[in-house]
C-alpha cells in the first residue's frame, strides 16, 4: 500500500488511467468486431462503411499508446483485404 502523498495520488493517477485505457481499447476492439460482423455477412457496402468508421478509432488508439502501430496496421489490412474479397 502506498504510504507517502506522492504514491497514493500516483496510485489514484494509475487507477484512472488504468480504466480510461481499457474503456478505449475496448471501444477498438468493438469497432474491430463490427467491421468482421458486416464482412461475415457478405455486405460489401456496410462492411466498407463500418471499416470507415473503425479506422479512426484504430488510429486513435494508436496516438494514446493503447497498441503498437504495426498492429494497428496489421488489423486494417486485415480487414481491408477481407472486405476486398466480397467483391
Amino acid at each position: 500500500m502506498a504510504n507517502s502523498p506522492q504514491a497514493k495520488k500516483r496510485a489514484r493517477q494509475a487507477e484512472t488511467h488504468r480504466k480510461r485505457n481499457a474503456s478505449q481499447k475496448s471501444a477498438m476492439r468493438t469497432s474491430v468486431k463490427m467491421v468482421a460482423a458486416a464482412i461475415d455477412t457478405a455486405d460489401y457496402d456496410a462492411a466498407q462503411a463500418a471499416f470507415q468508421k473503425a479506422m479512426p478509432v484504430i488510429d486513435s488508439a494508436v496516438s494514446k499508446g493503447l497498441i503498437h502501430r504495426n498492429k494497428a496496421a496489421r488489423t486494417k489490412s486485415h480487414l481491408n483485404t477481407r472486405i476486398k474479397s466480397l467483391k
